[in-house]
């Protein structure tokens, strides 16, 4: 068992700079086949659900059904970028109207945070860094609910994004379709790619490759998880931790901008503010240094959506792209520039986290009512 005391006693030697070179190659390799693992639990997932995911876009009327159709989809499909895409297409096809699809987009924030938590749960039985891992994946949880509860009651009652969407796109309306190829996500896509071929030429049906790739993804998050954690702490123990958490520390717009341009890069929220998780669960970033990382990554993963509404001709999957770009400034508007309000999902999350190290079983019940049980009965009571 960990603690502050014996972490103090165990204070990392300094290394020689071969040393430290031959470390930072290491957590780089490390990470790479963490990023690996989060996408093959996110091709686990998504092949378990994709019959499901279709169903669940069909006929949606109830905001409160289609706020959990969001979860659900994300949740299933392990990426916001891939649902919000995803309405964004049916919304240009005129499958849903874009009054329909933002609470869709809403519940899309709510379930992309199932990947850090779940990557935070490789540290259960680390009490320590288990405590501020969950901490750190549960503060985006609590920071996505509370956005949801403040603008959709908003928005259902005056419509206001949605028409603020609609001024926008016509500024933007004739700018040009584009795509945005990530390199990052490009070799991550590769190393995963030869996973799955590998369960692809297992005999069986196709939901015995899933659950290959969900166990093979869950094994990679666990394994690499502890040693990236040990090698963090390494490698950025002293000046270099503390230069961090100051450059961080300085700013919380530098956090947003960093959390942005890294979603940007990886082009998936779900990666990036997992890669924020051992970080955190080393000691390495303090919690309310990577919280700002965690809002900029709410904005970064809206370029998904919004470059596959530029390449669509009907101006209403912009819109519905603008409208979740909207949302997710809106959130950071409304929390981070008061300091009570930018302070509650931290609480909040402690608390959590102080529970779930005592009890870690509510760990498995937190994650399995709030991004699955709930949003299921809901969409079922409501249709």
């Amino acid at each position: 068992m960990s603690s502050p005391a014996g972490a103090a006693a165990r204070a990392p030697r300094d290394l020689s700079t071969d040393e430290r070179i031959i470390r930072l190659l290491l957590l780089l390799v490390l990470l790479y086949l963490f990023l690996v693992a989060v996408d093959l639990l996110g091709a686990g997932i998504a092949g378990l659900g994709e019959e499901f995911t279709d169903r669940l876009f069909r006929g949606v009327g109830n905001p409160l059904s289609a706020l959990c159709v969001g979860v659900l989809a994300t949740v299933l499909a392990q990426s916001s970028s891939v649902t919000t895409a995803t309405i964004v297409g049916l919304v240009g096809a005129g499958v849903l109207g874009v009054g329909d699809a933002v609470p869709m987009i809403m519940g899309a924030n709510i379930g992309t945070t199932v990947t850090n938590t779940l990557a935070s749960v490789g540290s259960i039985r680390r009490p320590e860094e288990f405590r501020r891992a969950f901490a750190g994946a549960t503060m985006h949880d609590f920071f996505n609910l509370a956005s949801v509860a403040i603008l959709l009651p908003i928005e259902l009652a005056t419509g206001i994004m949605g028409r603020l969407a609609v001024v926008l796109s016509d500024v933007v309306g004739d700018a040009a379709g584009g795509e945005f190829n990530s390199p990052v996500r490009g070799a991550v896509a590769a190393g995963a790619g030869l996973v799955e071929s590998a369960v692809a030429a297992v005999p069986g049906p196709m939901r015995l490759g899933a659950l290959l790739l969900l166990a093979a993804g869950l094994g990679l998050i666990f394994a690499t998880l502890v040693a990236i954690t040990k090698n963090m702490r390494v490698v950025v123990a002293g000046p270099a931790e503390r230069s961090l958490n100051a450059v961080l520390g300085r700013s919380g717009v530098l956090g947003i901008l960093v959390g942005t341009i890294l979603t940007v890069s990886v082009q998936s929220s779900s990666i990036s503010t997992s890669l924020l998780i051992p970080m955190i669960a080393a000691g390495v970033l303090r919690l309310e240094n990577a919280y700002p990382v965690t809002l900029g990554a709410n904005v970064g993963t809206t370029i998904t959506a919004l470059l596959a509404a530029l390449a669509i001709p009907q101006i209403a999957g912009l819109q519905i792209a603008l409208v979740h770009l909207l949302f997710n400034v809106a959130g950071i508007l409304i929390f981070y520039p008061v300091p009570y309000l930018r302070r509650l999902p931290l609480r909040a999350a402690r608390a959590v986290a102080d529970h779930a190290v005592t009890r870690r079983t509510m760990v498995f019940v937190y994650i399995i009512l709030v991004f699955v049980v709930a949003p299921l009965s809901v969409i079922v009571i409501t249709r």
